[in-house]
């Protein structure tokens, strides 16, 4: 069902256009200010914003500026005292105003108007991000045989519907394999929908792959797809399989086995036709054997395992990746020196491809020329914090002690933030490696605003 977000001060006209849309048979959900409305934008999204222009607080083009980068479509409603700033909306992007008081009529076409452009946009531009991901611009850059073959594998099984298990090390690329299965499959004009299971918190899971309907829970104001649903006709990507919930494991299986889905709090299972695709840096055999996964889920996503290897195992890769990452950052004028080239080739690499890809832009940004060598490395990971230092402790982390004050909250937060880049965002891995549990990492995080 197509959402709707109205957002006006006027609660009124919010009772009158939220009826006359949901009579049409839309999904209307409404706010009385620009704060309010822009929540609820962040929380459940929307097709269309309907916004009113003047309201106390922030304005119509405050929404306008928010909502702008996702791609929906906003119309501004406004009275005559405005019009000149409606035209203003316009030109910075607004899919059309109408002037208060509308008829019904008028405003039922003005929606489906915006709608279907915006439908066409978001067409025109899966097409452009599905003809620069067939010509190489995904990042999938590589010289190695392993790659290839890998390759090879992935477009071959693309043609089937069998889910697909890809596995390796956090950073080598297992998203841009499955965006690669995605686009050459029979579904390639579907959406490919990619889900982070380890960043879902454990209560919120059921409801966001699975879906709640109105009413289901303490705050259930309003019906919610989940991403299984969004889905469907196309592709969904499991990232990190392995840190699904156990309680949710049978759920899952039981979604792959009869093509449905429950929907928190529905009465009766939802059809849904969807591929899937799981990706996981952990060994799902052994977390089956300690019972920490359920191997009749395993053997019903490892129809076929693609396996990406590290960048440590294909370093002729590293190469093509540091001049496409180059050309990527920077312009046609910054190269780099064959020494440090051949410095980078001799790295272990435990971050792999997106280890690689934010020492480039690091590197990019602080050289010093247009032609990167050693000492540019060098200066970068200095910058970086990476240089080695050892106190008088012999902590690799603090060095010397600073002469005045030491800020601890500081430096905790760059521990962590270094940790959670090393493990490629991976929560779980991160908490494991401070030793601290899970919760209290989460914890803070959003202390840290990271």
């Amino acid at each position: 069902m197509t959402r709707v977000l109205l957002i006006d001060d006027d609660r009124n006209l919010r009772e009158v256009v939220g009826f006359i849309l949901r009579e049409a048979g839309y999904a209307v959900s409404d706010a009385g200010s620009a704060e309010e409305g822009l929540v609820l934008f962040e929380r459940q999204g929307a097709d269309l914003v309907l916004t009113d222009m003047k309201m106390p607080g922030r304005d119509g083009l405050d929404v306008l500026r928010a909502v702008q980068p996702s791609g929906t479509p906003v119309i501004v409603l406004t009275a005559h005292g405005t019009v000149a700033q409606a035209v203003e909306a316009m030109r910075l992007g607004a899919s059309s105003y109408l002037l208060k008081p509308f008829e019904r009529a008028e405003l039922l076409v003005t929606v489906a108007k915006a709608l279907g452009e915006g439908a066409l946009r978001r067409e025109n531009q899966n097409l452009r991000d599905l003809l620069q991901r067939r010509q190489g611009e995904s990042g999938l850059v590589y010289r190695s045989a392993a790659m290839a073959h890998l390759i090879e594998q992935a477009r071959q099984v693309a043609a089937s519907e069998a889910p697909v298990l890809i596995t390796g090390e956090s950073g080598t690329g297992k998203e841009l394999i499955a965006r690669l299965v995605h686009d050459a499959s029979p579904r390639w004009d579907g959406p490919f929908v990619a889900v982070n299971c380890g960043a879902i918190p454990d209560d919120l899971a059921p409801s966001e792959l699975f879906g709640h309907v109105r009413g289901a829970f303490t705050g259930a104001e309003r019906e919610h797809t989940g991403r299984i649903r969004a889905a469907a006709g196309g592709t969904l990507l499991l990232d990190e399989i392995g840190e699904l919930p156990l309680a949710l494991q049978p759920k899952l299986l039981r979604a792959l086995e009869t093509r449905q889905v429950d929907p928190v709090g529905a009465v009766a299972p939802v059809d849904v036709d969807f591929r899937l695709v799981c990706s996981t840096n952990r060994d799902l055999v052994a977390a089956g054997r300690d019972g920490r996964f359920r191997e009749d889920l395993y053997y019903r996503i490892a129809i076929v395992v693609l396996h990406v290897p590290p960048l440590r195992e294909r370093r002729e890769d590293v190469a093509p990746l540091w001049e496409h990452f180059t050309r990527l950052h920077g312009d046609e004028r910054v190269a780099s020196t064959p020494r440090l080239v051949a410095a980078l080739a001799e790295r272990p690499w435990p971050g792999n491809v997106r280890q690689l890809r934010n020492l480039n832009q690091r590197l990019v940004v602080l050289r010093s020329g247009d032609r990167l060598d050693l000492a540019d490395l060098a200066r970068a990971e200095a910058a970086a914090g990476n240089a080695p230092a050892t106190g008088a402790a012999g902590s690799p982390l603090v060095g010397e002690l600073p002469p005045d004050r030491l800020d601890l909250g500081a430096l905790e937060e760059e521990i962590i933030r270094r940790t959670l880049e090393r493990f490629g965002g991976n929560k779980t891995r991160t908490a494991e490696y401070l030793g601290i549990p899970r919760h209290v990492l989460v914890y803070r995080l959003k202390k840290f605003d990271a």
